[in-house]
């Protein structure tokens, strides 16, 4: 994944956590690299200022997070914090390192068809314990 430094409209600090550089940008916001105090690593998702008015979006983020927090197994980034009250709500996830797919094709060419196939297994198996949870996960 792409380490991109802060911009000067960004936060550097949300809740009990510093943020040093942006991960990416989606539809719902911005997700940041953050540590808290002991230098747990996170990737923090804070909600874009215009849906963070939007009472409607608000309930359907809460139940986001609640489901979130219901989501128990390997292959899925474990939730670590969230604060849906704040005046940009926020959800925080365990950070986990690695190159985007894109990057390791770009830089090493088509991957062989065992990785392939193992990196579909991991990503059913995550998916498998996300709708035991009750979610619909609605980038895939």
């Amino acid at each position: 994944m792409a380490l991109m430094r802060l911009r000067r409209e960004d936060p550097r600090v949300v809740g009990s956590y510093r943020l040093h550089r942006r991960l990416g940008t989606g539809g719902m916001g911005v997700v940041y690299l953050g540590s808290d105090r002991r230098g747990q690593r996170v990737a923090l998702k804070l909600i874009r200022a215009e849906l963070a008015g939007d009472a409607e979006f608000r309930t359907r983020f809460a139940r986001e997070v609640a489901a979130a927090s219901r989501i128990r197994g390997g292959c899925t980034a474990r939730l670590v914090a969230a604060d849906i009250d704040a005046e940009r709500p926020w959800l925080a996830t365990a950070y986990v390192p690695g190159p985007s797919l894109y990057k390791r094709v770009g830089d090493e060419g088509p991957l062989a068809w065992p990785e392939v196939a193992s990196i579909g297994a991991a990503l059913a198996e995550g998916l498998v314990h996300v709708h035991e949870a009750g979610v619909v996960h609605r980038d895939l």
